[in-house]
């Protein structure tokens, strides 16, 4: 089990994120207190937000401290370690010939620094050998020692490997010498306890092990150093300008802040202290030096993948290389199958990696957020080998999948598990924003308004079983659903299986968070429900690749064209062949079959997460799944707070989009929207927007969808136009293509032939 739980880690439900070392997950704390300040500054302005929130900020220094065992005096915040070290380096009083010892762990910025400093100001630059070990060799330290010097510095772990370095003992003996010892923490700070006694200058970073924002970091200045440091470029924050040109330096460490900063990072960095500092940095480094021993065991046992980790490696990081495959590729490899990582290249640790013959490594590190099942996912993941981007006419796979959504993803695994060979396509990286799959949650339901559908929604709950079984993860979580419309409507509603009227009186004991006025009725279905969506489509990649599936995301199909040998499939990458093409493009459809493109209508539909003082209120069993339609406005639709989210609201209808164009940002005005109708049907919502998302329905004549073949290409298939109602039947139709695909029959999908969709 992960040592907090995933649920309070919105990104680990969607990919194994295996990048601590690059940027952490943030925690759901997090991520709200960063837009509950940046909501405050939208409505009151930002200086008087800052004033508002001063004792949360004043407490962030404090919290920096007692993480590396100093005051608050003594800390400055600051945008980066980068940052850091540049105001920490900048305020020496460096002269020509002075001398910087440097460690070859050091970082590329920070060489990169020292090289302009070389060339400016005359400095000495003298890289430190390293011992059989990795580290830095002390004897030798010790003897560089005897002659003056400026500065030692060091990285207490570098970027390019899991070495540690022995701080203390260097602390020591730059100490005894009396010169200053400056320590990038970067990738220390949160995995490894760190205590700044006897170091002059530490730098480091909030967006890793520490899971804070991004455009966060920190600086710690001893006050006996401080006294030899004059910042060249003093700022209102850290200065006062007393009279004439008299300045005064601030008493502490903020005489190197400045008095622009993101005040809603900072306090997100606050957040991110705290908890690493209840859950304990020892506590953290046993956890994840546990989990990633793992993983470094498991990749040493792996035919020709080569661990690349000093001897004097260790922590939450580990560096490898597969023999057969440039380390860049590797990455992109496994992040098609949904393992996050990153390539180390030399030019980002010369002194480091070129010493010990490495053009690159691939890194992975882990968090608290992470279990043996990502460590599983990755060594499954690296143990494949794709296909060559260009497949020869002589060279076909059986079926080729276009799109990597819901329906496309379920056509692929169904396919793969039946013994088929599948080349799966999608034109952008996992994880992308710009279809309809993405986000948390999705809504299910048995009510429906025509019997016709009544044998697809049973085939929907039995396939999301199926699914649920094969991921060994509960994706389907029942609640009960309301679905209400004005009493006095004359069209026909919602009915189906087990679905039973109900008037607004009744309405609120079934549901207490969802308030409707006399003049609705409602149709309740206990058989409605949650679909983890996030879960689902993490789920249904890894077990296509389990399977055998030649996932290739970031590939764009350009065009295709059949015959009686089969499919050949055009790609910026060359040419495919197979026996059957099954084409799931969601709103790229219209582009790929031009018999559809007129039926077709791209709209923008945008989500929200609202608040609530009272999150039971707004969770089951107190408010499921539901809908409302409201006169003059449209049908709001909404969930429950769910699985560590906020309870999400929208409209199913929106304007014409361009799927060509970025997806955009919810505006304010939308927002506003949505929280109108949020405050007048869910009274213990009572928040503020804490998250929104925008998404494409791809919209047809009667909201119904296209699934089958293409008349006059039979070895075409196509699931398109689910009209904002398709998520739900994702694994049912990709059991059905993936029939249809091999020869089979199923006669219950022509209502939805392509030829009946207009």
């Amino acid at each position: 089990m992960p040592l907090t739980s995933r649920d309070a880690t919105p990104g680990a439900r969607y990919a194994r994120h295996l990048n601590a070392a690059g940027a952490a997950l943030p925690s759901e704390t997090v991520l709200g207190t960063v837009i509950e300040h940046l909501r405050l500054e939208a409505r009151i302005g930002g200086y008087e937000a800052a004033e508002a929130a001063r004792e949360r900020s004043e407490r962030v220094y404090e919290l920096a401290a007692r993480l590396i065992g100093a005051e608050a005096e003594d800390i400055a915040l600051t945008e980066s370690a980068t940052v850091a070290w540049h105001r920490a380096i900048d305020a020496m009083p460096l002269r020509p010939g002075d001398r910087i010892l440097a460690a070859a762990s050091s970082y590329v910025s920070s060489a990169l620094h020292l090289f302009e400093l070389r060339r400016s100001r005359g400095i000495e630059v003298e890289v430190l050998p390293c011992a059989a070990d990795g580290t830095v060799d002390l004897s030798f330290l010790a003897e560089a020692l005897r002659r003056p010097a400026a500065l030692v510095t060091v990285a207490h772990v570098p970027t390019s490997s899991a070495l540690i370095e022995p701080v203390a003992e260097i602390a020591a003996l730059a100490g005894a010498a009396r010169v200053p010892l400056l320590l990038d923490a970067t990738q220390s700070l949160g995995q490894l306890p760190l205590d700044v006694a006897g170091i002059d200058l530490v730098v480091g970073t909030g967006r890793k092990f520490l899971r804070g924002p991004r455009g966060t970091g920190l600086l710690y200045v001893s006050p006996r150093m401080r006294e030899r440091l004059h910042p060249p470029h003093p700022d209102v924050r850290g200065a006062t300008w007393q009279s004439g040109d008299a300045v005064e330096l601030a008493a502490g460490a903020r005489r190197f802040e400045t008095w622009e900063n993101a005040h809603a990072l900072r306090l997100g960095l606050g957040a991110a202290l705290q908890e690493t500092l209840t859950l304990g940095v020892d506590t953290i480094g046993r956890y994840t030096a546990g989990l990633a021993g793992r993983l470094r065991a498991a990749l040493g046992e792996m035919p020709g993948v080569r661990l690349t980790d000093p001897p004097a490696g260790g922590g939450a990081i580990v560096t490898f290389v597969r023999d057969d495959e440039k380390p860049a590729e590797t990455v992109r490899r496994l992040r098609a199958a949904g393992v996050h990582l990153v390539a180390v290249p030399a030019h980002h640790g010369r002194w480091d990696l070129e010493r010990r013959g490495l053009d690159a490594v691939v890194r992975a590190s882990v968090h608290v957020y992470n279990d043996d099942s990502d460590v599983d996912a990755l060594v499954t993941a690296l143990g494949r080998r794709s296909a060559p981007a260009f497949v020869s006419s002589a060279a076909r796979t059986d079926v080729i999948v276009v799109g990597a959504g819901v329906h496309g993803s379920s056509t692929a695994w169904q396919l793969a598990q039946r013994g088929a060979s599948v080349v799966q396509l999608d034109r952008f990286p996992d994880g992308h924003t710009e279809g309809s799959s993405h986000g948390h949650i999705r809504m299910i339901r048995r009510a429906y308004p025509n019997p016709i559908w009544d044998d697809l929604v049973d085939r929907a709950y039995l396939a999301w079983a199926e699914l649920s079984a094969a991921a060994g993860e509960r994706l389907l979580i029942t609640t009960g659903g309301l679905y209400a419309r004005p009493a006095v409507s004359t069209t026909p509603g919602l009915r189906g299986p087990g679905c039973i009227p109900v008037d607004a009186a009744r309405a609120a004991e079934i549901f207490p968070g969802l308030r409707l006025g006399d003049e609705f009725g409602a149709i309740y279905d206990p058989a409605a429900g949650v679909l983890d969506a996030a879960a689902a489509m993490r789920s249904l990649r890894e077990l296509g690749l389990a399977h055998g599936v030649d996932r290739r995301t970031g590939c764009r199909v350009e065009g295709w064209s059949a015959d009686g040998e089969g499919v050949t499939v055009r790609t910026a990458d060359g040419l495919l062949r197979a026996d059957r093409l099954v084409i799931t493009a969601g709103p790229w459809t219209g582009a790929l079959v031009p018999e559809l493109a007129d039926l077709l209508r791209v709209v923008r539909i945008v989500n929200i997460h609202i608040g609530a003082s009272d999150p039971a209120a707004v969770s089951a069993p107190a408010l499921g799944p539901f809908s409302v339609e409201v006169p003059g406005v449209g049908l709001l639709y909404g969930l429950p707070a769910f699985d560590g989210s906020a309870v999400k609201i929208g409209l199913d209808h929106g304007p014409a989009d361009d799927p060509e164009r970025p997806q955009t940002p919810v505006t304010a005005a939308e927002a506003a929207t949505l929280l109108g109708l949020a405050r007048r049907f869910l009274p213990a919502a009572n928040g503020d927007v804490v998250d929104s998302v925008a998404c494409r329905y791809t919209m047809a004549p009667r909201n119904r969808f296209a699934v089958g073949a293409l008349a006059g290409t039979p070895q075409v298939l196509v699931a398109a136009a689910c009209s904002g109602h398709g998520f739900k039947f994702g694994p049912a139709i990709g059991a059905g293509l993936a029939d249809l695909a091999l020869g089979k029959q199923r006669p219950d999908l022509d209502f939805l032939s392509p030829g009946e969709l207009g």
